[in-house]
């Protein structure tokens, strides 16, 4: 860059004494800035002005008076076809970084206001958040892996955007209420990642786009927030059931089923609860031994073969679990119950 002679002159800028040796590290910075804009260019990274620079840059055109450094930051987002298995982290983030999963599944691990890793299974049409200082950890599934895209921000109102949208450390998985929404949010996510800033677009042009996405991010998990006394609880209790009615026949804790609806086990067991009248772990045994029931009556079947159908690869297990949701045991009962074919 090429400065004039008197750019290096002492100077008086609103009522500010500004020393030439200033002028001097104002240049040197310019240089580097120069040198920092050609790199992002090149390689199609937005970055913006903030706090005392943009400020500057605005009021003074140039810099604050008493201002000695420049303050930039960069914009993270993309797109992305995961590797099976593929993942990142521990890690943790300056910025708020939201993943919204186009399709496919894998496993966020992230610690929760207390301290603890939880572990969350996100699928396609949800999404989560990585909060500022959180460490945490995403891997994609070996069989399916996911597909997303995802965009970093911050900002003064960036918290708020965030809890209006029922998020937080504790509950760092996106559901829409609204799945138009949600369509248009993951628009304006794909637009951005597919739409680098460049020399002929205004950097309010990205902006606008970030502001869009923000928009419609936050109505759309809000409208799922806006009714959470209710219709919430019953999002996650049928999500619930349909995993263990898909999955009772596998070893699934209540861990597991935890992590597909996206909460932490504790906040799941207690909705659980209140809403169904019995804790998860109650519920899947009797869900499990419903099925067996139906099995020894309806089939000729060995005791093992449908321990092992309802989850219960240990015959003993099985058993034991029986008698204590029937008071007998499977042999007794099928000895009573079975239906003889006509």
């Amino acid at each position: 860059m090429n400065f004039p002679d008197s750019y290096f002159e002492d100077e008086v800028k609103a009522g500010f004494f500004v020393s030439a040796k200033m002028k001097s590290y104002w240049a040197m910075q310019l240089e580097v800035l120069n040198e920092i804009d050609r790199i992002c260019r090149k390689h199609h990274i937005q970055y913006f002005a903030e706090w005392g620079t943009l400020l500057g840059t605005v009021r003074h055109r140039g810099y604050i008076p008493w201002d000695d450094d420049v303050d930039i930051g960069l914009y993270q987002y993309g797109w992305e076809q995961c590797e099976p298995s593929h993942s990142f982290g521990p890690a943790a983030r300056n910025h708020y970084v939201f993943h919204y999963v186009i399709s496919g599944t894998g496993t966020l691990m992230a610690n929760d206001s207390s301290g603890n890793t939880i572990k969350y299974q996100v699928k396609s049409g949800q999404g989560f958040m990585l909060f500022p200082n959180q460490i945490n950890t995403y891997i994609a599934d070996q069989d399916l892996p996911w597909e997303y895209t995802w965009v970093e921000f911050d900002g003064l109102r960036a918290k708020e955007i965030v809890s209006t949208a029922g998020l937080s450390p504790d509950h760092p998985v996106y559901h829409a209420g609204s799945k138009d929404l949600r369509n248009e949010m993951m628009n304006e996510m794909l637009y951005i990642a597919r739409h680098p800033g460049s020399s002929s677009e205004s950097p309010f042009h990205m902006i606008g786009h970030l502001y869009l996405f923000l928009d419609y991010f936050m109505r759309s998990a809000a409208t799922v927030r806006m009714n959470q006394s209710g219709k919430i609880r019953d999002f996650y209790i049928k999500e619930a059931l349909s995993y263990i009615e898909q999955n009772f026949q596998n070893n699934i804790t209540i861990e597991d089923i935890a992590a597909f609806c996206g909460l932490n086990r504790s906040y799941f067991g207690k909705i659980f609860h209140d809403t169904i009248g019995k804790s998860p772990q109650e519920f899947l045994i009797s869900y499990r031994m419903t099925k067996a029931a139906e099995l020894l009556k309806l089939t000729s079947l060995s005791i093992a073969d449908i321990g092992n159908a309802v989850g219960y690869p240990n015959q003993l297990h099985f058993s034991r679990a029986f008698k204590n949701v029937y008071g007998t045991s499977p042999r007794s009962w099928r000895n009573t119950n079975k239906l003889e074919p006509d």
